[in-house]
């Protein structure tokens, strides 16, 4: 998985360039589009602006599958559960940073984890097999995680030199790779990085038309 980090220049404090929009593209070895990879950046330096807000955290369970595949969120987010199918989930985790249990609940019912432990944690249904997703819990301040075409703008990031650690449900190891010294520049700048993905994907597939039934 090849790793392209280009630096837009954003704000200006002064004459002084102060943070920059980080536009990500993330392509595999065959130069395809990788949606699903998660950047969380943590900085060599202390900030002297508070990191971008991110939207309210949600797992929906829609359409017997969980939206969205891979949720990133900052330690000590709670992350609503809501259920829009018109039949009951049982939503679980036995991930070391955050094992949990959802007990069943039903149509337009919604539950609450609060995520404080840094970590990937996996989630699945207790009556529904092919239900997968992944919440990707970070101690960065910093987090983007791309789309359908492999990219993402990570707006107002503020002006100096971070680590950047990526995340991939298809990683080939449990280790979160890191480019490191990766600097957020006034004037620009790239970023190349490799991450070795498995062959065989971590995809969440919907029910056969009469599994559940």
């Amino acid at each position: 998985m090849k790793i392209r980090v280009l630096m837009l220049v954003m704000g200006l404090m002064g004459s002084q360039v102060s943070a920059a929009d980080l536009l990500v593209e993330i392509q595999d070895g065959k130069g395809q589009p990788v949606p699903n990879a998660v950047l969380s950046f943590a900085p060599k330096f202390p900030l002297t602006q508070p990191p971008p807000q991110m939207d309210g955290a949600e797992m929906r369970q829609q359409g017997t599958m969980f939206s969205p595949f891979v949720l990133p969120v900052r330690a000590g987010t709670t992350v609503s559960f809501p259920n829009f199918d018109e039949f009951r989930h049982q939503v679980y985790s036995f991930s070391k940073p955050k094992r949990f249990e959802l007990r069943l609940y039903g149509q337009d019912e919604s539950k609450t984890i609060t995520f404080d432990n840094p970590g990937i944690v996996a989630l699945g249904c207790n009556i529904h097999d092919n239900m997968l997703a992944y919440i990707y819990v970070s101690e960065h301040p910093v987090l983007a995680k791309t789309g359908t075409n492999g990219t993402v703008l990570v707006q107002g990031v503020e002006v100096g030199e971070y680590d950047i650690h990526v995340w991939h449900p298809d990683l080939t190891s449990g280790e979160v790779p890191v480019l490191t010294g990766v600097a957020v520049p006034a004037d620009g700048g790239e970023a190349r990085g490799q991450v070795n993905l498995r062959s065989i994907r971590s995809v969440q597939q919907p029910p056969a038309e009469d599994e559940y039934n």
